[in-house]
């Protein structure tokens, strides 16, 4: 930039605030003394506005010097400088790129490959958004790295209420969607080690549910397809299969996460905070239906009390309370559905894990910490109780209450979740609540087992089932 032109736009700054301020004293005076302008207030405001105009012309005209002296430039380097260099080639006259018809010419932003959309952070991401919120109010432009991801209804959301909710028939009601690379993080956190929800049998589905067919006769049984002993040239006994279903129809489980001003000014710790926060309530929720879900906006669970696919072990006769027996464990492995028990985990409470030293018969220890030789718990950091790896968990009722102790192979347990790539799975996006910001995920997630009732043995009289747990004592 040329020094003059610096100057002229220096100038013109001058004359815009020199004219603001005349425009507001003229006005607060007129309004106190209960007038309009006077005709010399308004020749002097005139005068102020031709000189801005005639600065913006010479602004405008030296602009214009410039491009052609550019133009100039360019034109002598292209004719050959000096000391005889050969200047660049020149297109031949009348060259050109021809464009099929309909064709059209696009440009991409970097930013639009990038699935954080150029945030370093969830917590950059956050306080961008805080600072659109405020902008909103006063006027000001917000960061440009959110227009992407502006929802219909623009940066700021109404308070939600009666009819004003978000649907899957209108789409997202306003807000910020998250950028995919957040929304993975999260999802991949809601995934450790210790959550239930990786140890079902999942699927992903595209819609809003899935119905699943299922044959649950058994090879002894009354019916479905079965075998018989046949006389030579006697006829034969037809059979045919029989098939139950199962609907599945996604549930949505939300997080709503207030963020406090003071929160928001650090992007650090606001990343920090969110992503493990969200997490742990998604997974903690997710658990917590599989095993206990009553079915009615969450998924059936497991152990639910009016879900039949379980069966509860009884304690033994006059057992004490605050006790665990062998026995106990044993008649928990007997009534577990055969071809599970490879597959099967237990879970406990955290109140019974003294008691499983106590259990041993004839010498044998039947808990094996880790640690303690067991090779096969290596990645069970609880060791294992009869052959089966041990899981401490919350979700287990208080030790010696119903719930307590359970045996299950979750793989005989049905999931949905939605399959918008598993990036996408828990589908996030901000909005504002009234004057606060406020964060909100939401998972997707349906589930029940499989079967519809414990198992009729071909002998004996004790029904069998994946899911196995101990009565209080």
């Amino acid at each position: 930039m040329s020094a003059k032109l610096r100057a002229l736009q220096a100038k013109k700054a001058d004359l815009v605030a020199g004219a603001r301020k005349f425009n507001d004293e003229t006005d607060a005076k007129a309004q106190a003394e209960n007038r309009g302008w006077t005709d010399d207030e308004t020749k002097q405001y005139a005068a102020l506005v031709d000189g801005i105009t005639a600065t913006s012309s010479a602004i405008d005209r030296e602009n214009a010097l410039i491009a052609q002296e550019a133009g100039l430039g360019a034109a002598a380097h292209a004719a050959g400088g000096a000391g005889g260099q050969a200047a660049p080639p020149v297109a031949a006259a009348g060259s050109h790129v021809v464009l099929p018809a309909g064709a059209r010419i696009g440009t991409e932003h970097n930013a639009d490959a990038d699935p954080r959309r150029g945030f370093r952070s969830l917590g950059d991401f956050a306080q961008s958004v805080r600072g659109a919120a405020m902008a909103s109010r006063t006027g000001q432009s917000m960061d440009a790295r959110l227009a992407p991801l502006m929802g219909p209804g623009g940066p700021v959301a109404a308070a939600p209420g009666a009819g004003t909710y978000a649907n899957e028939g209108s789409g997202a009601d306003g807000g910020f969607l998250i950028p995919v690379g957040f929304s993975t993080t999260v999802w991949n956190l809601s995934l450790e080690e210790d959550a239930l929800l990786p140890m079902t049998d999942n699927l992903p589905v595209e819609g809003n549910g899935m119905s699943l067919p299922k044959d649950e006769t058994t090879p002894w049984g009354s019916n479905g397809v079965r075998a018989y002993w046949q006389n030579e040239a006697g006829a034969a006994t037809a059979t045919k299969p029989v098939f139950g279903r199962t609907e599945l129809k996604l549930k949505k489980l939300m997080a709503l996460v207030p963020v406090s001003d003071e929160l928001m000014a650090d992007a650090s710790a606001l990343g920090a905070y969110l992503v493990p926060n969200m997490a742990r309530s998604i997974r903690w929720k997710t658990d917590e239906a599989i095993l206990f879900g009553a079915g009615n906006g969450t998924p059936l669970g497991a152990f639910f009390a009016q879900s039949p696919a379980f069966v509860t072990v009884s304690k033994e006769s006059a057992q004490a309370t605050l006790t665990l027996k062998p026995e106990n464990i044993a008649k928990m492995v007997s009534r577990l559905l055969p071809g599970s028990y490879g597959k099967a985990v237990w879970l406990m409470n955290n109140d019974a894990l003294p008691y499983l030293w106590t259990l041993n018969t004839n010498g044998n220890q039947l808990y094996l910490p880790y640690g303690g030789g067991q090779g096969t718990f290596q990645g069970s950091p609880y060791g294992g109780l009869m052959g089966r790896p041990v899981m401490v968990t919350q979700h287990a009722k208080s030790f010696t209450s119903l719930g307590d102790l359970m045996l299950v192979d979750l793989s005989q347990y049905q999931t949905i979740t939605k399959s918008s790539g598993i990036e996408t799975a828990t589908s996030m996006h901000l909005y504002f609540d009234a004057d606060a910001v406020a964060f909100r995920s939401t998972f997707r997630v349906d589930g029940q087992p499989k079967m519809a009732a414990p198992v009729n043995p071909a002998n004996g009289s004790n029904t069998l089932s994946p899911f196995v747990q101990l009565e209080a004592r």
